[in-house]
């Protein structure tokens, strides 16, 4: 297993509350906190231990960013979400990295439910849902465009942290 040890799922979760903090603050996840691990993570492994680990490194980091990097194609995520997720599956292999994700997002989602129910916006933004949904097989006279305002968007840093605490807290 590429982190039979803790400390590549302890440096994964410092990376993440990094990332949690700087888009927190500014709505963004910066380059020089995403792309040295991934530089740096398969070098490591290859120095400590082998090609295989190095190569197992890499791969991690693809698994964890396909997800990301198909919503972002579609303007579903952001390009630093993707690069985290993908430091993370470099610095602690693809187990890890996917369940951080997947926490991350089961949060992200069960957070905007509540809050969409505390506003009481739950009824209308799940009726949107359903129609952007099923508007690709609709005829086009009863296709329904979803106004801009209805639309809304999450930062994504600090449940992919909570998700990599949680996915650390359930190793431990």
């Amino acid at each position: 297993m590429l982190a039979s040890l803790p400390i590549p799922h302890m440096v994964a979760l410092a990376l993440s509350a990094g990332a949690a903090f700087t888009d927190a603050r500014t709505g963004h996840i910066p380059n020089e906190l995403t792309l040295p691990p991934l530089v740096v993570a398969p070098l490591a492994y290859l120095v400590l231990a082998g090609p295989q680990m190095a190569a197992l490194s890499i791969v991690s980091a693809i698994l964890c960013a396909l997800l990301p990097y198909l919503m972002f194609r579609k303007g579903a995520a952001g390009g630093g979400d993707v690069k985290l997720l993908a430091a993370m599956g470099a610095v602690s292999g693809a187990s890890f990295g996917i369940e951080a994700q997947l926490f991350g997002f089961a949060l992200a989602t069960f957070a905007s439910l509540a809050l969409l129910a505390y506003r009481g916006r739950l009824l209308a933004t799940l009726a949107n849902s359903l129609f952007l949904a099923i508007n690709p097989v609709l005829p086009s006279r009863y296709r329904r465009i979803a106004p801009p305002e209805a639309l809304s968007t999450i930062r994504m840093g600090i449940p992919f942290f909570l998700g990599a605490l949680l996915a650390f807290w359930l190793r431990a």
